[in-house]
C-alpha cells in the first residue's frame, strides 16, 4: 500500500475483502462476545444487540482472519476471532483504512472511521504479546451509512465512487 496524506495509508481498490466469517457481539462491555450467524446493522447507529449500538461512531469493527493468522504466527499460537473483541471477521483483507472508504457488506454500507489499534487489553485476553502482535493488524472501525442483514458468508466489496 501506498502511504497518503498525513501517514494514512491507501487502500487499494484490487484487494479481495473476501466474505464474512464470523459476526460477534456483546450486549455489554464487559460481556464476554458471543458469535451469531446474522446481525441488523441500523444506520446511524450500530449493530443491534451490541455493546456499540446508539454510539455516535464506532458502529462495528472489522478485522480480517489473514492478520489474525499473521499475529497467531507471531504469538506461536492461534488467535481467535471473538477473543480480539471485534464484531466481523474477513476471509481477505486487508481490511480498508483510509477514513472515508466504503465497503458493501451483506445488504449494509460501511464507512471508513478509523484503524482499530488493539489495546493492552489483548495482552489479558489471548496472552502476552498479543497487543504487539496485532500492531497494524487490528481491523477498522466502520459507522453504518445504510443498514440491513450482515450473515455469515455474506460477500464484502468496496464501493468505488
Amino acid at each position: 500500500m501506498a502511504e497518503g496524506r498525513a501517514g494514512v495509508m491507501d487502500d487499494p481498490l484490487d484487494v479481495d475483502l473476501g466474505s464474512v466469517v464470523a459476526i460477534h457481539v456483546a450486549k455489554a462491555t464487559k460481556l464476554p462476545m458471543r458469535p451469531v450467524e446474522s446481525v441488523v446493522a441500523e444506520a446511524g447507529a450500530g449493530l443491534v444487540g451490541d455493546r456499540y449500538h446508539g454510539s455516535r461512531h464506532r458502529h462495528v469493527t472489522v478485522q480480517s482472519a489473514h492478520a489474525l493468522a499473521e499475529a497467531g504466527a507471531d504469538l506461536g499460537r492461534s488467535v481467535d476471532p471473538e477473543s480480539t473483541r471485534r464484531n466481523v471477521t474477513l476471509s481477505g483483507g486487508p481490511v480498508p483504512g483510509r477514513p472515508g472508504t466504503r465497503v458493501r457488506m451483506g445488504e449494509a454500507l460501511l464507512e471508513v472511521v478509523r484503524p482499530a489499534a488493539p489495546c493492552r487489553l489483548m495482552d489479558d485476553l489471548i496472552g502476552p504479546g498479543a497487543m504487539k502482535a496485532l500492531h497494524g493488524r487490528g481491523g477498522t472501525v466502520f459507522r453504518i451509512l445504510e443498514g440491513g442483514v450482515i450473515r455469515v458468508g455474506d460477500p464484502v466489496v468496496r464501493e468505488v465512487s
